[in-house]
């Protein structure tokens, strides 16, 4: 008998724990669909984890696809927030003023080579020369013999846009194999020989080789102060009558604690730190 009353204390003692993990009965589960940027993805997706970690009924699901599509799908009301690393202002048929932008971050884009590649700064013209298909091989800037194999972003990526306007500047780049997304990127400039691209920070990798441009290197501290000028804005773009989960997750992306912590521990920078601004016309001026 008394191996009983302990064997119905324990199994009580479990419904009661199983009873507590449970749903309430009045509770509603809510998700919201952010889509767009993959270079803002990551930190989107590690929001989500931890947002529903607080609010248990709450998800957030996260798409990739980069800012054109996030930007088009925001102006459909397709989704609940287009992510964008570019102004909506800067895509061809996005109307902007029936948009809300939400800037919750900003994000560095950094050339990027293959580590046989034994080169470590390049000018900024040298750097707009290789895009431009002007020098063809490493040598012609100090490199080994070897062939220069160009990687760029797909069109309607915001890595790209922002890639061409900071560092191109009006020039136009040298048609290259195209990628979809920064994943790719770094996979195919790791394989390749002589290859470079450009990656958002956060996908900076120990298997690829950052560059220094004019002798800067793409630091936190740089970026800040616009030392290191090839970065953009991490926009949420939302339509004007967003709903009360889209407005709390994006308020607790734009929170204290969450800056200071995932937004520097994955490479952003927080938009708190930045002491420079930029327009849609991509003219920075400083704070």
């Amino acid at each position: 008998m008394k191996k009983l009353m302990q064997y119905l204390g324990v199994l009580g003692v479990g419904l009661l724990i199983l009873s507590g993990c449970a749903k309430s009965p009045g509770s509603k589960e809510q998700t919201i669909t952010a889509v767009g940027s993959s270079a803002l993805q990551p930190l989107v997706e590690a929001a989500g984890e931890n947002y529903n970690q607080i609010h248990p009924n709450a998800f957030v699901t996260v798409q990739g696809g980069g800012s054109g599509t996030g930007l088009s799908q925001i102006q459909q009301g397709a989704v609940a927030i287009g992510n964008s690393d570019v102004f909506a202002e800067q895509k061809k048929g996005i109307k902007a003023q029936n948009l809300i932008d939400h800037k919750v971050c900003v994000v560095a884009v950094v050339p990027v080579v293959n580590k046989q590649v034994a080169i470590k700064n390049l000018s900024l013209s040298q750097l707009q020369a290789i895009f431009a298909g002007e020098i063809t091989n490493w040598r012609e800037v100090g490199g080994p013999n070897l062939q220069i194999s160009l990687v760029n972003r797909a069109q309607g990526s915001g890595t790209r846009t922002v890639f061409e306007q900071q560092v191109m500047q009006g020039r136009t780049s040298k048609r290259a194999p195209e990628q979809d997304s920064s994943g790719m990127v770094r996979q195919i400039v790791k394989k390749t020989p002589g290859a470079i691209s450009y990656v958002a920070l956060p996908y900076l990798s120990s298997d690829l080789k950052p560059l220094t441009v004019d002798h800067v290197a793409v630091t936190a501290k740089n970026v800040q102060n616009n030392r290191w000028k090839i970065w953009s804005y991490e926009h949420m773009y939302t339509t004007k009558n967003l709903n009360q989960l889209t407005k709390d997750f994006i308020r607790y992306l734009l929170s204290d604690k969450f800056q200071q912590n995932e937004v520097r521990k994955m490479r952003y920078i927080p938009i708190k730190a930045m002491r420079y601004q930029q327009n849609a016309q991509g003219q920075t001026t400083k704070l």
